[in-house]
């Protein structure tokens, strides 16, 4: 799937059924729902899923605890506008 074909699929009620669970995070965040957002990532692992954990508490405006994720992933606190940001971790996840 490309990083369009998932955008599209924001018209729909629920993510896409093969999406991994930070794309799912990342879908759900995008549709406004926050907390789902972070229910679906906060038990994953690894350097991928502590960057898509970083940006729902990013959007929510928690930089102390994005900058706990953000170096969780090896990366620094996000300079980008949180849409250039989404895309960029959707583009590396799919």
């Amino acid at each position: 799937m490309t990083p369009a074909a998932f955008k599209r699929t924001l018209r729909h009620a629920v993510p896409p059924k093969d999406a991994a669970p930070g794309l799912q995070a990342l879908w759900w965040a995008k549709k406004g729902d926050w907390d789902r957002a972070h229910r679906v990532v906060m038990d994953e692992t690894g350097r991928d899923a502590a960057w898509v954990h970083a940006y729902p508490h990013r959007v929510e405006g928690d930089d102390g605890n994005a900058r706990y994720w953000y170096t969780q992933a090896r990366r620094g606190f996000a300079k980008v506008s949180l849409e250039a940001e989404w895309d960029e971790i959707v583009a590396t996840l799919l």
